[in-house]
């Protein structure tokens, strides 16, 4: 049990980080698209400075992510996963809190939260047994 709890930490691991970096870039190739997928749709007359910044902001952290776990660091992956909690937790409550929200948008931001605690506590709780 204890080997496949380890291997789906780690491939969740793996699949949150490539999905960062997908989402990420998709911010800087097509703004419009990732915004919408996001679940928000806001009037950006052609400024894309927030599209810019959750770019940047999702490239690195799945790039971090993606980092510290191929460098086998699960210790420091798993703290920087509970910080980085507050990141989909305050995008679902942004969802949320947009009026035209739709509620199939939230679940993405909700799981992404869970995931994201979920593992920052096994690898801290699992690096500290070792």
């Amino acid at each position: 049990m204890q080997r496949l709890t380890k291997q789906i930490n780690w491939w969740l691991c793996l699949l949150s980080g490539i999905g960062l970096l997908f989402i990420g870039a998709r911010f800087f190739f097509d703004p419009v698209g990732a915004e919408i997928a996001f679940g928000i749709s806001t009037p950006t007359n052609g400024d894309f400075s927030f599209h810019h910044i959750k770019g940047v902001r999702d490239f690195f952290f799945g790039f971090i992510i993606l980092l510290l776990l191929l460098k086998k660091e699960f210790r420091i992956l798993g703290y920087i996963l509970l910080a980085g909690t507050i990141i989909p937790a305050s995008d679902f409550i942004t969802v949320l809190s947009y009026q035209g929200q739709i509620t199939g948008y939230l679940y993405a931001h909700l799981i992404a939260a869970i995931i994201c605690a979920g593992c920052g506590l096994y690898y801290n709780r699992s690096a500290a047994q070792h």
